[in-house]
């Protein structure tokens, strides 16, 4: 798994095509009993902010998180359409699609 590291240097982009909650999403939908500090570490921010986006995303209906024991498990509603008004007709399955090919 790539860890994206928390600092820029000067050879890495200054951004990405994808929001943090867009690389969330696609590290969830691949590994879906994450835990939060595994998950901020794959996208490059910090646990705070992982927890904030989760929150996010789960308010806004496009993951389910369950309690397992003492740890969380995601599942993704890949049913759920874009949030952008250009996008909105497009299920988030077709942007997952392309994150899950190996």
């Amino acid at each position: 798994m790539y860890i994206w590291p928390m600092a820029m240097s000067k050879t890495q982009p200054s951004w990405t095509f994808l929001s943090n909650h867009g690389h969330i999403l696609v590290h969830i939908n691949r590994n879906p009993d994450s835990k939060v500090k595994e998950i901020a570490e794959a996208v490059g921010i910090t646990e705070r902010s992982a927890l904030s986006i989760l929150s996010d995303l789960e308010t806004g209906g496009y993951i389910s998180i369950e309690r397992i024991g003492r740890r969380n498990s995601y599942r993704v509603n890949s049913n759920k359409s874009f949030r952008h008004p250009n996008e909105a007709q497009q299920p988030i399955s077709a942007l997952l699609r392309i994150f899950s090919k190996k």
